[in-house]
């Protein structure tokens, strides 16, 4: 090995509560040669405390731990703000796991049976700012995203629409009243609860917000 790959060895902390897994994770990192192993942990909390006081370019966790599970420490560490990675490895498929944890900022989520050469490619992306997530994972993670963007989306009522129509072709609030044959006080009224419903406080930002939401035509 050269120097300048020694000096460019990715500093990692390897988290599972099984033994042997965890010496199997550790030694195929190290025998990567690009990655040096500063800690191991058997637990969500004794992890967090190496990765404080190591401060390591990438943790790789398991999702189960007592302590702390891998989610709750990813937490942790965005949370205060540390400068460590977190790649998660997990025996669940579940896309709900898997966007809660790229949600709260994991590097990325692994199964469990990953092949050891995957294992460090996802070190080293996760070193370099990548978020990464396997094939067979990522459809899953697409639909989860598709049905929360569904569940999101705020149910408009029919004159709530018409308004929110009229003021996209930037009509007023009185203008709008005269369209629609109706008092500007009522109309006052339908605009305040599509601003509410679109968390916005008046017309170019309701109309802005709608088209990145997609709801207008």
């Amino acid at each position: 090995m050269t120097m300048s790959g020694m000096g460019a060895r990715i500093r990692v902390v390897v988290a599972d509560d099984h033994p042997v897994y965890r010496e199997g994770i550790a030694r195929g990192l190290t025998l990567s040669g690009q990655i040096e192993v500063v800690g191991e942990a058997a637990d969500g909390r004794e992890a967090l405390e190496l990765i404080r006081t190591e401060k390591p370019q990438v943790a790789v966790v398991d999702y189960r731990m007592p302590q702390l599970d891998g989610l709750a420490l990813l937490h942790a560490v965005v949370r205060d703000g540390l400068p460590t990675r977190v790649m998660v490895l997990s025996a669940i498929d579940d896309s709900a796991v898997v966007f809660r944890a790229v949600q709260e900022g994991a590097a990325g989520y692994l199964p469990k049976d990953a092949r050891r050469a995957e294992i460090v490619t996802a070190v080293l992306k996760a070193a370099k700012g990548m978020t990464v997530i396997p094939e067979e994972l990522a459809a899953g993670l697409a639909g989860e995203i598709r049905l929360r963007a569904d569940r999101d989306q705020p149910v408009l009522s029919e004159r709530e629409r018409q308004v929110l129509q009229a003021f996209a072709r930037g009509l007023s609030i009185p203008e709008t009243a005269a369209e629609l044959t109706l008092g500007a006080s009522t109309v006052k009224t339908h605009a305040q609860r599509l601003y509410e419903k679109l968390q916005v406080s008046d017309r170019a930002a309701a109309v802005a917000e709608a088209m990145r939401r997609g709801l207008l035509e």
